[in-house]
């Protein structure tokens, strides 16, 4: 039972210390997540909210980014331009899936 409390603790401190920082993490979290349901079902609407998801965590990213920038300002950016990737790689696909 005490794991459980030290993470639950933890989830919430994290959430009320920096929101933005919680959000981007749990989408990305689900972006990750509903594409590996999209990889095992290949049903088009998973792949379609993945990157959902991932635009709006880069998205996320690259605002709080340029308004309150942190020290890890290079890394953020990197893997916010590779979620904008991935997003307009998997509508790629599935425009040629949907054919």
């Amino acid at each position: 039972m005490r794991p459980l409390q030290f993470w639950w603790r933890t989830l919430v401190f994290s959430s009320q210390y920096n929101p933005p920082l919680f959000i981007e993490l749990l989408m990305t979290g689900l972006s990750i997540g509903l594409l590996m349901s999209w990889e095992v079902t290949r049903d088009w609407p998973y792949l379609v909210l993945s990157s959902s998801f991932a635009i709006g965590a880069a998205t996320s990213m690259w605002v709080r980014e340029t308004l309150m920038p942190s020290p890890h300002l290079r890394i953020m950016q990197i893997l916010s331009i590779l979620l904008l990737i991935y997003s307009f790689c998997s509508f790629s696909d599935l425009a040629v899936y949907l054919q």
